[in-house]
């Protein structure tokens, strides 16, 4: 196996003539406790997440459900970020609500309480036009669901999923067939070993390839991503070191929303091996921003500067090429 070179491209700027993401998944009220801080009613969601991170680079089509709940605070964040909301549904009832609670050690979490309330009956519906949205996210949802959105999609160019351990548990069936049909599966490193019964992380890699996946993105946590690719072809991006995290949520999340978004503001022609190199770097930038505030606190300052000035720092610390 040969190691792909590091180069480095600096973050396009936002372009509304970019094409666009579709993203899908859920939409949620948090409560999350660190060995510091506790705060509820938090944003959260893998769509919440990945909208906004994506929304940087590109536009995004929202899909997801939310309760008569849900404050309106969110709904003009998401607007100010210029995320299409035409397939946010807002169902009777309440918001899907996750509860958490962070060790000492920031990579231990346990799950306090989850109450599904609407989002249970979530069924994905794409909004006119949204079916030929060329860049697709699906965020860490049931396989099934997953699967239903991309029988609606017509002729994407580049398809992205994520994944966890239960539905490697209660629904792997359904999450093979998925597989089939998406170019780039995202999980961890514990899902990775999960889903194939391997310790080795690069020979988890080639079997989930051999499974269905052009590429395979395999992240572990504060030690970076292996990126898995056609031909051999590997890439290991490390994290961007931080002195303090104070909230490790979202952080998948939001590596796949950038991820994404990057790929649909810079890329034209067919999604190769150094196309998603960058896109891992600069997924790896947006989350390490996210981490330093509660929910997505940190993304309602971040500025373009600020995500160039963190790039230039990326690439000093990890002595990559940059290509202009």
């Amino acid at each position: 196996m040969h190691a792909a070179g590091g180069y480095l491209v600096r973050p396009p700027k936002p372009n509304h003539s970019n094409m666009s993401v579709l993203i899908v998944g859920s939409i949620a009220l948090d409560t999350v406790k660190t060995p510091f801080e506790e705060h509820a009613d938090l944003l959260g969601g893998s769509a919440s997440y990945c909208a906004v991170a994506a929304s940087f680079y590109s536009p995004v089509n929202l899909v997801g459900v939310v309760g008569k709940d849900f404050p309106q605070e969110h709904i003009e964040f998401f607007k100010k970020r210029g995320i299409d909301l035409a397939g946010l549904q807002i169902a009777d009832g309440q918001t899907f609500r996750w509860s958490g609670e962070y060790m000492l050690d920031m990579n231990v979490r346990e799950t306090r309480s989850i109450a599904l309330n609407v989002f249970e009956h979530f069924n994905p519906v794409l909004a006119p036009g949204y079916s030929e949205t060329p860049f697709v996210l699906l965020g860490n949802i049931g396989p099934n669901l997953q699967n239903h959105v991309l029988d609606q999609v017509k002729n994407p160019k580049f398809i992205i999923a994520d994944t966890m351990d239960l539905w490697i548990n209660i629904a792997k069936d359904e999450l093979l067939r998925l597989l089939k049909r998406v170019d780039m599966l995202i999980l961890n490193d514990g899902e990775a070993r999960l889903l194939t019964q391997q310790t080795s992380l690069i020979k988890a890699g080639a079997m989930i390839q051999a499974m269905g996946p052009r590429f395979v993105a395999i992240k572990k946590g504060e030690h970076g991503c292996l990126l898995f690719g056609q031909d051999e072809d590997f890439f290991s991006c490390g994290a961007y070191p931080l002195e303090d995290v104070h909230d490790p949520t979202g952080a998948g999340d939001t590596f796949a929303g950038g991820l994404a978004g990057y790929l649909a503001s810079a890329v034209k022609g067919d999604v190769t091996f150094a196309d998603l190199r960058k896109a891992v770097v600069n997924g790896s930038v947006l989350a390490s921003y996210n981490v330093e505030q509660f929910s997505l606190e940190r993304m309602r300052t971040l500025t373009q500067r600020d995500i160039d000035d963190r790039y230039d720092s990326f690439r000093l610390y990890s002595h990559f090429e940059v290509i202009e």
